[in-house]
C-alpha cells in the first residue's frame, strides 16, 4: 500500500480501506480550510490503484467498505471512475458501501446518465461540503460554488441513486453572519434533502488562509456558546423527512444526534441543557492539535 500523507477521511469511514484513486483536490482554494494545501492535485494511473487494492487484498481480504481517497475524488473522468470502482468490486465482491469525498462544483453540471454509471457500477455515497447556505459566505471562503449548485449536485446524486451527506461548518460566518449562516443553511439542505447532515465546526489553524483573516481582525471567531445556538437556530428550521443530523467531529462542542424530524425536540433540548449552565465547560474554548 502506498499513501502521499496526509490523508483525510470522514469519522464515519475510520473502519473502512482507504484507496488514494486521486491526490489532493482540484479546487483546492477554500480559505477555511487546509487540508490538501500542501498536495498538488492529480488523478493516480489506474495500474497504481490496482496494486494497492491487490497489496490489501492479501492483509485485509474482505473489508466492509471502501473510501477512496482524497478530496473531491468525484472530479474524476467518469471512465476512470467506473474503472476504478469496477476492480473495487472485482478485488472485493463482499464489500458493502463505497464512496468518496465530491464537491458540487465537480457534480452540478455532470450529465444524468454519468451519473447513473457511477452508481451502476458500486458508487453509493458521497460526502459533499456545503459549508454555508449563505451565498455571502460561500463567496468569501472561496468555495466555487453557490448555494443553488449544491441544489442541483444534490437533485443529480438523488437521480442517480447515490447516497449524500452533506457537512455544514458552524461558525464559519463568524459573530457578524451567524444568523444568516443557520437560516441560509437550513434552506439549501431543505432543498438538497440529503440522507446525513453533519456538523463540523470551524477551527482555524496557522497555515489556513483564514487564520489571517482572524489574527488581522477581519474575522471574529464565535463562542461555544454562539455556536451551539445557531446550530439549535439551523435545527429547528430544517424541514427534512427521514434525514440523519449528526454532530461527530472532534472540532464540534456538543455531540448531538438523531432522525429528522422525528428526534428533532430531543436534539434541541438536548442543546438548551447544554446553554442553561452557567460557564458550561462543555462549550469552552477548546484544544485542538489536528483535524
Amino acid at each position: 500500500m502506498r499513501y502521499e500523507e496526509p490523508v483525510f477521511r470522514p469519522p464515519c469511514e475510520a473502519g473502512s480501506l482507504i484507496i488514494q484513486a486521486t491526490i489532493g483536490c482540484p479546487h483546492n482554494r477554500c480559505r477555511f480550510c487546509g487540508m490538501y494545501k500542501m498536495k498538488r492535485y492529480r488523478v493516480r494511473p489506474f495500474e497504481e490503484v490496482r496494486e494497492d487494492l491487490e497489496a490489501a487484498r492479501r492483509v485485509w481480504p474482505s473489508p466492509s467498505s471502501v473510501f477512496l481517497a482524497d478530496g473531491n475524488t468525484i472530479a474524476m473522468r467518469t471512465d476512470d471512475l467506473v474503472r476504478v470502482l469496477d476492480q473495487v468490486r472485482r478485488t472485493f465482491p463482499d464489500t458493502g458501501r463505497v464512496s468518496c469525498y465530491g464537491g458540487a462544483r465537480f457534480i452540478r453540471g455532470r450529465r444524468a446518465r454519468d451519473m447513473a454509471r457511477l452508481a451502476e457500477h458500486g458508487l453509493d455515497m458521497v460526502y459533499m461540503g456545503l459549508e454555508s447556505g449563505d451565498d455571502e459566505i460561500l463567496e468569501r471562503i472561496c468555495k466555487g460554488a453557490t448555494a443553488e449548485d449544491h441544489v442541483r449536485a444534490a437533485a443529480r446524486l438523488r437521480e442517480a441513486g447515490i447516497g449524500f451527506s452533506t457537512y455544514v461548518l458552524a461558525g464559519l460566518g463568524g459573530k457578524q453572519r451567524s444568523r444568516e449562516h443557520a437560516l441560509g443553511s437550513a434552506a439549501t439542505l431543505n432543498r438538497m434533502k440529503p440522507d446525513f447532515v453533519r456538523i463540523r465546526t470551524l477551527a482555524l489553524m496557522p497555515g489556513f488562509p483564514m487564520y489571517e483573516d482572524l489574527e488581522e481582525g477581519r474575522f471574529e471567531e464565535c463562542s461555544g456558546r454562539e455556536v451551539a445556538l445557531e446550530i439549535r437556530l439551523l435545527l429547528e428550521n430544517l424541514e427534512l423527512e427521514d434525514s440523519v443530523f449528526l454532530s461527530d467531529h472532534v472540532s464540534n462542542y456538543l455531540p448531538i444526534q438523531g432522525r429528522l424530524p422525528d428526534d428533532r425536540d430531543s436534539m434541541l433540548a438536548a442543546i438548551d441543557r447544554a446553554l442553561a449552565v452557567p460557564d458550561n465547560p462543555m462549550l469552552g474554548p477548546r484544544v485542538i492539535t489536528s483535524l
